[in-house]
């Protein structure tokens, strides 16, 4: 065993948390009083940290594959804090019940209480108004009578379910995937996200995030000390007067790279786009790629969405060799096969960048759900002779096509979905009445939480106001707009559109 010494010879000072990370045949382990490396073979190669302004030395086994590749992705080794960092979101975190859906459940609950319970028609959220299918549902009643299935799973994940992701995905990618290397299991496509975070960044570096955002990667990132950098993307410009396609939203490529630093550690793509709808084409990709190849940034490609895409749709990975070896992309077992409580979320990306979302991962959760692992590799393996990838785009397509058929009755313009199964939907033509009380918390935000309010509250439907997908600064663009989810049954769908024509005589 090689401990991490200062230069004068003195082990670092405490507080020091217990941890142990796997670096190839390296193991890097840390407890209140020192660091120390357990590692077959003579000692050779050095990684450098300061900690409380003095540099230590960590003596690597040549077992370790590049002292190179390591410096030049910067993966947190030495995670030292003791206790939690506190993380400042700001205007940042949609979710914080102090904010969106803290309002949206208090105008629900009086909703409810005057008309009985459950009768809002709850449109917001992205949750599944409907079961698994049958082949997915009698695979977890199955693995919960295996004893295996009832116990830890390895922290990377089960075999099954790697290889199972890893099949299904290889033909995207024009490859062979190694399950054992290049895939990893996290407990929901999220806490894989912060596993990434937590992996690679370090107190100062920054991420670039575009603007609308799904609000938990800003605390995601700051929960390392992170810092988040906001490229916004554009509306069209007359997308609050009539229908336009989600992928009329672009970026900015000159802004984009204005924004790029000595710094600049990762960037978060998220296609399709969560909250727009957009799937980003093939050039913007490309050129989003090249940038990152050229600064090195890893690209932290949330594809959540992949089976739910509805105009031509490319993975960054598949961009080039280049690219592909900076990119980690996420997926969701949850998204995939309508089962979001099942927290089973999976990482695919080359050996270098997988390993130390893995080494994150077990230091967050050690391991994820195992029934449900077994389940979802079920699924996936199962799922083409099922027909289920055509089927459910199909029939999400169909959810909303059909649903959209309301705003066309209306006369409201709407961000038409390239993928996903959210809608923003502009109401600039909706004219609250001027003598409305709303309660000061609310009457104090913008327009879009007024109109959710109201649409709760007189129309019993609940929409998500979407400026907290937004700082600030660019909140401005969305405050006349709502997003609405049509991952429900038919049936809530068709309930909802009769709701909604309720504003017939709001309109103006």
């Amino acid at each position: 065993m090689t401990c991490c010494r200062s230069e004068s010879g003195e082990t670092p000072p405490g507080p020091l948390l217990r941890a142990s990370y796997q670096l190839g045949a390296a193991v890097v382990s840390f407890t209140r009083s020192h660091a120390a490396i357990e590692a077959p073979g003579c000692v050779s190669g050095i990684i450098s940290r300061h900690i409380n302004h003095k540099k230590w030395e960590c003596r690597l086994s040549p077992t370790l594959q590049s002292i190179h590749d390591i410096a030049a992705f910067r993966p947190n080794l030495l995670r030292l804090d003791n206790g939690t960092r506190s993380v400042q979101t700001g205007k940042a975190c949609c979710w914080s019940e102090t904010r969106c859906l803290a309002i949206v459940n208090e105008a629900a609950g009086a909703y409810n209480q005057e008309h009985g319970a459950g009768s809002v028609v709850n449109m917001g959220q992205g949750f599944f108004g409907y079961n698994p299918p049958e082949f997915v549902l009698n695979a977890a009643k199955d693995a919960l009578d295996k004893v295996d299935c009832n116990q830890y799973s390895p922290t990377k994940g089960r075999p099954r379910l790697k290889k199972a992701i890893a099949d299904a995905y290889s033909p995207f990618f024009g490859k062979q995937i190694d399950p054992e290397t290049e895939v990893t299991i996290t407990t929901g496509a999220n806490e894989g996200m912060l596993s990434a975070f937590m992996g690679f960044l370090e107190p100062g570096d920054e991420v670039i995030v575009f603007e609308p955002f799904f609000d938990q990667y800003i605390s995601n990132i700051e929960m390392p000390g992170g810092k988040v950098v906001y490229v916004p993307l554009h509306p069209p410009k007359d997308g609050a007067t009539k229908t336009t396609s989600a992928g009329d939203w672009t970026l900015d490529m000159k802004e984009l790279e204005s924004k790029i630093t000595d710094k600049t550690r990762m960037m978060v793509i998220n296609t399709p786009h969560n909250p727009v709808g957009k799937v980003f084409s093939r050039e913007e990709l490309q050129a989003i790629g090249d940038l990152c190849v050229k600064h090195n940034i890893i690209i932290l490609s949330d594809e959540v969405y992949d089976r739910l895409y509805y105009v031509p749709f490319t993975r960054p990975s598949t961009l080039s060799p280049e690219i592909a070896n900076l990119t980690l992309t996420v997926g969701s077992g949850g998204k995939c096969f309508y089962c979001t409580g099942w927290r089973v979320g999976y990482l695919i990306g080359p050996e270098h960048l997988i390993k130390y979302v893995s080494a994150a991962h077990t230091r967050i959760c050690f391991s994820s759900v195992s029934p449900l692992q077994e389940a979802t590799a079920v699924a996936f393996e199962q799922a083409e002779q099922h027909n289920f990838w055509e089927e459910s785009k199909k029939g999400m397509k169909a959810k909303m096509d059909k649903f959209n058929e309301v705003w066309d009755e209306l006369g409201l313009p709407y961000s038409d979905p390239e993928g996903g199964y959210f809608v923003l939907v502009n109401f600039a033509k909706v004219k609250l009445p001027e003598d409305y009380e709303f309660p000061p918390h609310v009457a104090s935000r913008p327009r879009d939480f007024k109109l959710s309010w109201f649409f709760i509250k007189e129309l019993g439907i609940a929409a998500i106001p979407p400026t907290e997908f937004f700082t600030d600064a660019n909140a401005h663009i969305v405050e006349d707009w709502l997003r609405f989810a049509v991952c429900k049954d038919d049936e809530v769908l068709e309930k909802a559109k009769e709701r909604l024509r309720g504003l017939k005589k709001y309109i103006q």
